[in-house]
């Protein structure tokens, strides 16, 4: 595709054209996908990066400069997604370890009866939220979420192509989103 049709299409995304998300989505999707696993080498966490890295690039569209590429654009993103998930995988790391006296012993992180009371209240208000969304982008949260299916079998359970999927999972997720933050204080 020639960079002035990329341009035109991100001038579409930038109006909210569903089917310039779309396009961007199948233009930039392997070449995101490729950098991530590469570095995390773990399908399940790289595709998870990848959504997120486009999930954060569609939401700040506005922000992008046209004198430099798109797609180092979206590399840019996905690198630092990939570095906020290290932190937090380390963060996780050093809160079950704890050294002393030369001997390494495991925290017990099993969650206190007061904390399996609050997680099952904001899972219920969160489920409040996802029968909010239309059937098939409930499906699809299930299907990913609760269900913890790959893309590709989501793709296969809902026979629809991947790149749907992948489309209507991150839509999904940005209206769950505007749910969620739309709620009264």
């Amino acid at each position: 595709m020639s960079k002035e049709n990329i341009q035109n299409t991100i001038d579409k995304a930038k109006s909210g054209n569903q089917s310039a998300y779309k396009e961007l989505l199948n233009l930039y999707w392997g070449d995101i996908y490729r950098f991530l696993n590469s570095k995390c080498q773990n399908e399940y966490e790289t595709e998870d990066l990848t959504i997120k890295t486009f999930s954060k690039a569609f939401d700040k569209i506005e922000q992008y400069n046209p004198k430099y590429a798109f797609k180092n654009w979206l590399l840019s993103i996905s690198n630092n997604l990939f570095i906020d998930y290290l932190r937090s995988k380390k963060r996780h790391i050093d809160a079950v370890y704890i050294e002393k006296e030369g001997i390494l012993k495991i925290v017990d992180l099993t969650p206190s009866p007061e904390d399996k009371l609050i997680q099952e209240q904001h899972l219920a208000e969160l489920l409040q939220y996802i029968k909010q969304l239309k059937p098939h982008y409930r499906e699809v949260i299930n299907l990913r979420y609760f269900q913890e299916y790959s893309y590709k079998e989501i793709a296969e359970e809902m026979g629809e192509p991947l790149n749907n999927i992948k489309v209507k999972l991150l839509r999904a997720r940005k209206l769950l989103s505007e749910l969620i933050q739309k709620k009264p204080k």
